[in-house]
């Protein structure tokens, strides 16, 4: 029989932590298509009157899906901060890949979902004048699309995290670098939605927004799923005990 091995205090909030990242995409995904910005975002080409007719149409359903949008990614800032308790746990490096990453990270949930809460400002009145409307349209797509630093510097970081691990069995596998890398290296094309306004680099187009949405997404399950699995792999040997550890 295989040595119990006591897990952590707070090993079950990791848990639940590292499953918010995912959560935050599913709930945030469903409340963007509740307030119409999915299947197709407002775009950078739309017309003064298409834009003030996406806000003032059903201002209720946008409001509705874009409050349960920010809802929702408040699971990112769970997933940062149990992504820093892991790297801080990889042996043989210093924490500040760690501690960039929780910085960058943070930074990035903010970015998420402060645009969002403009969305929601520009819906509030809808009566509004119509410049002002689309005024705050642009800031919030600006805002959330083409500042893509913040999000390069945390992939890089937790890439730098991992591959610096001199564990006998890393805490996260080498590949899931990698994937980072990757996933920063696919940001880069929405920098240019500040000079497009049509085509696939305009904050709608298929590199700045679908590339970078399903990017994005993809990472947050990545990190939250093989966070949860090395967890589970690191207590193997005690399947029951944290149901028995308080969080």
């Amino acid at each position: 029989m295989a040595d119990q091995v006591t897990p952590p205090p707070g090993y079950r909030m990791q848990e639940i932590c590292a499953l918010a990242g995912p959560g935050a995409i599913v709930v945030a995904l469903v409340g963007w298509l509740v307030a119409g910005v999915l299947p197709r975002p407002p775009a950078a080409d739309d017309s003064t009157a298409d834009i003030v007719a996406f806000y003032g149409e059903n201002p209720t359903a946008v409001r509705l899906g874009l409050a349960l949008a920010v809802l929702g990614l408040s699971g990112i800032g769970a997933l940062t901060a149990v992504i820093s308790i892991r790297m801080v746990q990889m042996p043989g490096q210093s924490p500040v890949a760690a501690f960039l990453q929780m910085i960058s990270g943070a930074v990035t949930w903010v970015m998420l979902i402060v645009p969002l809460v403009i969305m929601n400002v520009a819906a509030f009145r809808p009566d509004r004048t119509p410049e002002l409307t689309v005024t705050l349209n642009d800031l919030a797509w600006i805002l959330f699309i083409p500042p893509v630093g913040p999000f390069l510097v945390q992939n890089v970081a937790i890439a730098v995290g991992i591959l610096s691990d001199r564990g006998e069995r890393p805490i996260l596998p080498r590949w899931v670098a990698f994937a980072n890398l990757w996933v920063g290296f696919l940001f880069l094309p929405g920098l240019l939605a500040y000079f497009f306004k049509s085509g696939p680099f305009a904050w709608q187009g298929i590199f700045s927004f679908w590339l970078a949405l399903t990017a994005y997404a993809a990472w947050a399950f990545i990190m939250g799923f093989t966070i949860r699995a090395s967890l589970r792999r690191e207590y193997a040997g005690s399947p029951a005990a944290p149901a028995t550890v308080d969080a």
